[in-house]
């Protein structure tokens, strides 16, 4: 009642006997898909002729016989099945024969099978050359953990297509001579070192992986004994060193060399004549790449895995300029600190890249703009901080799904685009929750999405006045220092502005000038009717106290009048203009025309040029020009004294008389 039942699970029962009476069903009401599954049944007896004519998909025996004997008369009692795939052998942990005749496989000279698999049988006794006589017309062989030591006395006209031997024990790589074999599986077998070189000359499918297998000179049709081959796996080996560019394999569209350990990949362009393939994978081969070449001729590849190798100062240069169909790139864990922003401009089909487990410091958009057809973009795990806002916008439009998790995220201010970016991108970007700051220490291990940007808008304005208030000391605090002794002078102006001078002038000279000073100015002024009394540096400034200071307080604080004794050395002097700055600050602060200039030397305009205030106020205001002749003296000092006269506090007959002893003191000089 059950004419569409494929698969018929009997096993790990108690079936001891099969007899015809009990598959009668099936000689009735064939069921052509169906299989059936008897292992662990612990079978002594199978009738001849049960199984005659019978036909099955697939038929599995497996640890069920107590003894050599029993298991060549159970498979004799199969006698006249067509099978499409018969199992034997054992399981790895139900081991009930330790040694087996090979005359055993006699049994299936009186099938007819398609397929044919040996599973865990551990050691073999008998002849090799009649071993698998009975399969010579079988499609596909399997052979799972078995002890065979040798494949040297298989036939070239056997017909098998597909050859599997998985984790089997071989004395050397086995030498196959077989013309109609397509498909070729020999993985994690033992204790083969050396590859040794076959003819297989319709051989389309050569897997290799996880044999720790060496090659030297790879890879090429005649380590393989065909021109036909698609697909090869030469993955978890030792030491493979590229000595060929592929002469011969043109047609491969699969190339894998995973964790196995590539040579002299960087001497040239290896893949050169591979126009055809479409995969190849690299990945963790040991490779250092500085041949910008090396992909030169993959003008077909669609998907390229290079995980687990570096580059040259750990940047990525552009090396896929001729890969202009692909689309799957797998770039992760490469140590990769920058990319060349040129890296990606040849891949217009690349739909998913894989950056992760690298040491990106930030997301720059800009290198993936040109992917106009990217789906997918990993970079999580790598120490991205930010992107800045400009650069979101250049995310490819076909985007889909992007992994930034496990960074170094900055929840800063500075970056507050950026965060509230993956706020409002939370269905592009995958595990948006899991995305965790890593700074500030206050916002440690916090996800992203939990910055507040009113955090940043308090902080602007806490900033901003900060910067004001700094702004302002910094101000006031140059302006102090520019006219510290301006303020000293306004201050003793309020101070002395009221009281009587002490000094009827004060003298501004140039040290060069003090011969003058003495010999001429102080003679005639101190000594001659009236007497004036002047304030001169080196004579009356109170030791101790600063020159500045000394100027301010003894000089114009205690004077009534000021003399500037202008001079080339005089306008070359530093002290000497920053005493007549003074001077012109102490003139506005008390309100009266009190500096009197004296020229004591014909001066150059172009130096006196270089004081532009003393200059204008030379050439808009009178001032008294020293003349070394009769004449000369007599106007100078008779314009000096009454210069000097003006506004000295004595009574008006006291003033008359003064200015006329004045002028005969003059004559009389």
């Amino acid at each position: 009642n059950l004419p569409n039942l494929e698969h018929l699970d009997l096993s790990n029962n108690k079936i001891q006997n099969i007899c015809y009476e009990d598959v009668k069903v099936l000689h009735q009401m064939p069921l052509l898909n169906l299989s059936l599954d008897l292992s662990l049944n612990p079978l002594g007896f199978i009738e001849p002729g049960t199984f005659k004519e019978i036909k099955l998909n697939g038929l599995t025996l497996r640890s069920n016989f107590n003894s050599l004997h029993v298991m060549k008369t159970c498979i004799q009692g199969l006698a006249g099945l067509k099978i499409n795939r018969l199992v034997l052998g054992e399981f790895k942990n139900e081991r009930k024969l330790k040694i087996f005749d090979r005359s055993f496989l006699e049994g299936p000279c009186s099938l007819t099978i398609e397929q044919f698999r040996i599973a865990y049988l551990d050691e073999f006794s008998g002849d090799d050359r009649v071993l698998f006589n009975c399969l010579a017309n079988v499609s596909v062989i399997s052979l799972l953990s078995i002890s065979l030591g040798s494949l040297q006395a298989l036939l070239k006209d056997f017909r098998w297509q597909h050859l599997e031997i998985v984790n089997c024990d071989f004395e050397k790589f086995p030498a196959l001579k077989l013309s109609s074999l397509k498909k070729f599986v020999f993985t994690d077998n033992k204790d083969i070192s050396t590859f040794t070189e076959f003819q297989l000359p319709s051989l389309q499918y050569l897997d290799l992986k996880r044999n720790h297998l060496s090659f030297k000179g790879c890879c090429s049709h005649t380590d393989f004994g065909t021109t036909n081959l698609k697909h090869l796996d030469l993955s978890f080996n030792d030491v493979i060193t590229l000595g060929s560019n592929f002469v011969g394999l043109e047609q491969l569209e699969h190339l894998d060399f995973q964790h196995s350990t590539l040579k002299q990949i960087n001497a040239f362009s290896a893949f050169l004549s591979l126009r055809n393939l479409r995969y190849l994978d690299i990945s963790y081969t040991n490779i250092r790449i500085v041949f910008h070449g090396i992909f030169t001729g993959l003008v077909s590849l669609q998907t390229l895995k290079m995980a687990g190798n570096s580059f040259q100062n750990n940047l990525l240069p552009d090396i896929f300029t001729e890969l202009t169909n692909l689309t799957v790139l797998d770039l992760s864990k490469c140590q990769l600190e920058q990319v060349s922003q040129t890296a990606f401009h040849s891949l217009p089909s690349l739909q998913v890249l894989n950056m992760s487990h690298n040491k990106l410091l930030s997301l720059d958009t800009f290198l993936y703009e040109p992917l106009h057809s990217l789906r997918i973009l990993d970079c999580s795990f790598n120490r991205i901080m930010a992107s800045k806002e400009q650069e979101l916008q250049n995310l490819p439009r076909n985007l889909t799904w992007l992994n930034l998790t496990q960074n170094a995220f900055a929840c800063v201010c500075e970056h507050q685009s950026f965060l509230q970016w993956v706020k409002d991108q939370r269905q592009l970007l995958v595990g948006a929750e899991q995305m965790m700051c890593a700074e500030p220490l206050d916002m440690k291990d916090m996800p992203v999405l939990s910055f507040r940007n009113a955090t940043c808008q308090m902080s602007k304005m806490i900033i901003s006045v900060s910067v004001v208030t700094v702004l302002l000391v910094s101000v006031v605090g140059v302006l102090v220092y520019k006219f510290y002794f301006h303020l000293m002078l306004l201050a003793g102006c309020k101070k002395y502005g009221r009281g009587e001078s002490t000094y009827d002038a004060f003298v501004i000279y140039s040290s060069q000038d003090e011969d003058w000073v003495r010999n001429e100015l102080v003679k005639n002024l101190e000594e001659g009717v009236p007497a004036f009394q002047l304030c001169l540096h080196y004579r009356d400034f109170i030791p101790g106290v600063a020159i500045a200071a000394n100027i301010i307080q003894e000089g114009f604080h205690k004077s009534r009048k000021v003399i500037v004794v202008v001079s080339q050395h005089f306008i070359q002097s530093r002290w000497c203009i920053f005493e007549y700055e003074i001077a012109q600050t102490w003139q506005f602060l008390s309100s009266r025309a009190g500096i009197i200039f004296i020229v004591l030397q014909k001066l150059e305009k172009s130096l006196l040029r270089q004081q532009v205030e003393l200059y204008r106020l030379l050439s808009r205001n009178t001032y008294l020009e020293w003349e070394d002749s009769v004449l000369g003296r007599h106007v100078f000092w008779r314009g000096l004294r009454k210069a000097l006269l003006a506004g000295k506090p004595t009574s008006p007959e006291g003033t008359a008389d003064a200015e006329t002893n004045a002028q005969e003191v003059t004559t009389s000089t």
